[in-house]
């Protein structure tokens, strides 16, 4: 799921042991929507998808003319519900595969991909526990599977997401969230928006720290599970909160974005 600049990409930097079982396959691109100006996501036709968790992601892989290869791993925006698989890019302007995937592929492209992969940063909705989601720019992405994982399945878990990113613009699938969030079945969300904020704007405008977060996620006596994606500095930052405030560190999953070259 993500790479290359700290401010997130979609991919992670995480090592991956691939199973032998996994092979590539190639996808066919059905449709592309454009969430930010820097970031849209990729809707798959995949004929021999085996299904996926909500929070696993692929290895995504392009050749080429000349033979030379790169990958990269993105994390599944897709509800495992969902008949196609879709996966969602921040372009990198240095990137080697980012800015092909944002900005040069057109549906009917063709794209190499291979997954699922992991086990720890997934989360199904037989799970009852109350869910905190923490997401840092593109981290929203493996959180946004579990979202329309539960919508999917029609899961009342109680669920709060707060979201940080650099500005309104920059808040990948707001509309989205917002029709989620009006639906009155037990999903709330909280954003902040660290460098700019519009007018009139009524939301958290500084990075995430304890005072948000004690407003904001779940009483530890209420047992939730927590799960936080993003910059690695968010990530550390929220993790050691967290565990201040009292959470459990069994109780809190995480993923972190690193330098793989976009």
């Amino acid at each position: 799921m993500i790479p290359g600049a700290s401010s997130g990409t979609g991919e992670t930097d995480k090592p991956t042991s691939t199973p032998q079982v996994l092979r590539w396959q190639i996808g066919s691109v059905a449709e592309l929507v454009q969430e930010t100006p820097r970031v849209a996501s990729l809707v798959l036709d995949v004929p021999d998808w085996p299904g996926h968790d909500a929070g696993q992601h692929v290895d995504v892989r392009l050749t080429a003319d000349d033979g030379y290869q790169a990958e990269r791993s993105y994390s599944i925006a897709s509800a495992p519900e969902d008949r196609r698989l879709a996966i969602t890019v921040e372009r990198l302007e240095d990137g080697e595969v980012s800015p092909y995937l944002v900005g040069e592929v057109r549906a009917g492209d063709k794209v190499e991909l291979r997954g699922p992969i992991g086990g720890y940063f997934v989360w199904k909705a037989s799970d009852e526990r109350p869910l905190l989601l923490v997401a840092g720019g593109s981290g929203i992405v493996p959180l946004m599977a579990m979202i329309r994982h539960r919508a999917a399945t029609g899961s009342k878990t109680p669920t709060r997401l707060l979201y940080s990113s650099r500005s309104l613009e920059d808040v990948i699938y707001k509309a989205e969230l917002d029709r989620l969030a009006s639906a009155g079945d037990g999903l709330t969300v909280a954003h902040t928006l660290t460098r700019k904020q519009p007018e009139g704007w009524t939301g958290y405008s500084r990075r995430i720290d304890t005072a948000m977060l004690a407003e904001v996620a779940w009483p530890k006596g209420q047992m939730p599970i927590v799960y936080v994606c993003g910059p690695t500095p968010l990530v550390e930052g929220v993790a050691s909160l967290l565990v201040d405030m009292g959470y459990g560190p069994a109780s809190i999953k995480t993923e972190r974005f690193g330098p793989t070259g976009g």
